[in-house]
């Protein structure tokens, strides 16, 4: 069997499609359709939670829920949920960039409507589907749909400033705001139930065609979510269940400062005592989710950079040893091969790589990292082992075309030797080279497939706002550019 492979990444709110943001809807599976013409064999996605205020896939509401903006209207009407005439006087959407808000308002009343609809139709198959998810999500969809039933009643306030009641999760009280908030719990359960039913459709139809589809796990928590509200013991917070220490990491390739990202960090020894469980539950239920997983910044199941609540930068932080290694023993012990991928980029030590090593894990390699020393630079492809997956560039990147036009002095230099030009002949070059080296594994992202420069960069690091919002539209692919992807597919065995 040849382990070579290729793969797209693309999240599925830069998909085209006429509402306002990519979708699970037909353009998903055109997607797919794509990948299969041009021999791809992999679709890699970010997380896919409902996100907070910035739009970030990294900052969720929930390690398990799904974000309902992507869940697909065209798809409620045929199942008879909504009117075709409910969906005639759309909003414009921008085709270039994923109008969040302006989706929110406009769907959110749509999904009110199919959830009402659906109330009143007496449907067996139907109900049983939702009967039965509602039983076997129960263990976390319940905290959920409270929480967020919550988070409207106290108008999206984070929930560390609830009535201490809730906030510190009185069994009495939490019985009386399930009472109250009755109708909104009901309304997110359906949208939790029509999410996943898409998901698991979308996902069926890539594998059925050889697709197998790459998840990411994020390393961290959002610290207004209900993964730190329904589980507090297992973060390091104070008696008022602030944050007592937070994630980030010290100065690096992407800024000067380090990054401060403000999550909560993980204690460790309750997560311990409690036998892993969360982490145990949050692994095997992306690995239902998708064909393997990415874990977002793995050095940190290792040992991570905590920083002191209140800093206004992630320059004094220290590095605190992690249980990363336990985690993972748990988890082969109860599934065998570990179908995860290490997002093992930053500062790595001596003690990652044996982490990622003890179990056989794939490391990541990225081009746009390799021109800043010599020809010994490890992210170079002449250097690469079987056992990673090499990219152009990551979502955390400027697109490989944006990087060569703004590449300077010795950096410019080292990329003209080993790429021969900082142009479009340039990005095809570096195309090549990754699907031509040894690495297993080889990812682009969709933005570079279609050659943009930076205005198509999806996120930029330690930068909060204008992110997240990058889409394609089906013009932007021409033909010569479908045809090198599956001339260099073919031709390097993948």
């Amino acid at each position: 069997m040849n382990k070579r492979k290729s793969g797209i990444l693309l999240h599925i709110t830069s998909l085209p499609g006429s509402e306002g943001t990519g979708t699970l809807g037909k353009d998903a599976y055109k997607f797919v359709d794509f990948l299969v013409e041009t021999k791809q064999k992999i679709w890699q996605i970010l997380p896919l939670g409902p996100v907070g205020a910035n739009n970030s896939p990294y900052q969720c509401y929930s390690a398990f829920a799904g974000n309902i903006l992507l869940i697909d209207l065209d798809i409620l009407s045929e199942e008879g949920l909504l009117d075709k005439r409910d969906l005639k006087d759309k909003p414009h959407f921008s085709e270039k960039e994923a109008e969040f808000q302006k989706v929110i308002e406009w769907k959110i009343p749509l999904l009110k409507k199919a959830f009402k609809k659906f109330t009143e139709i007496n449907n067996g198959d139907f109900l049983n589907d939702y009967n039965t998810f509602l039983k076997e999500h129960s263990w976390w969809l319940n905290d959920f749909a409270l929480f967020m039933a919550a988070n409207k009643h106290f108008e999206g306030s984070i929930w560390t400033s609830w009535p201490d009641g809730l906030k510190f999760r009185n069994a009495v009280e939490m019985h009386e705001y399930r009472l109250k908030l009755e109708k909104d719990i009901s309304f997110w359960e359906f949208l939790q139930f029509q999410f996943f039913r898409q998901w698991f459709k979308l996902k069926n139809y890539a594998n059925e065609k050889g697709i197998e589809i790459m998840g990411d796990v994020p390393l961290y928590v959002s610290t207004d979510s209900v993964d730190v509200w329904s589980n507090t013991d297992i973060f390091l917070l104070d008696k008022d269940l602030i944050p007592q220490e937070v994630g980030g990491v010290p100065p690096d390739y992407f800024s000067e400062d380090g990054q401060l990202w403000g999550n909560p960090v993980y204690n460790w020894k309750r997560l311990e005592e409690r036998n892993f469980d969360w982490w145990m539950a949050r692994l095997h239920f992306n690995l239902n989710l998708f064909n393997f997983v990415r874990i977002d910044h793995f050095r940190g199941l290792e040992s991570f950079w905590s920083i002191p609540a209140g800093e206004t930068s992630a320059k004094n932080g220290k590095w605190v040893a992690a249980k990363g290694y336990q985690v993972l023993s748990l988890l082969k012990s109860q599934i065998g091969f570990l179908p995860l991928i290490a997002e093992d980029l930053g500062i790595i030590t001596n003690e990652v790589e044996k982490l990622r090593d003890a179990f056989e894990l794939p490391g990541m390699k990225v081009l746009q990292f390799a021109f800043l020393t010599d020809a010994t630079n490890e992210y170079l492809p002449h250097n690469f082992k079987q056992n990673f997956v090499a990219y152009t560039g990551t979502h955390d990147n400027d697109t490989t075309l944006g990087w060569l036009e703004s590449a300077k002095g010795k950096e410019k230099e080292s990329i003209n030797l080993y790429l021969g030009e900082t142009n479009k002949k340039g990005l095809q070059n570096a195309m090549e080279l990754i699907w031509g080296s040894v690495a297993e594994t080889a990812i682009a992202p969709m933005q570079d497939v279609i050659e943009l420069d930076s205005q198509a960069r999806m996120n930029t690091p330690g930068i909060i706002n204008g992110n997240w919002g990058w889409r394609f539209d089906w013009k932007h692919i021409a033909k010569k550019q479908k045809e090198f992807l599956k001339l260099i597919t073919e031709k390097y065995n993948r």
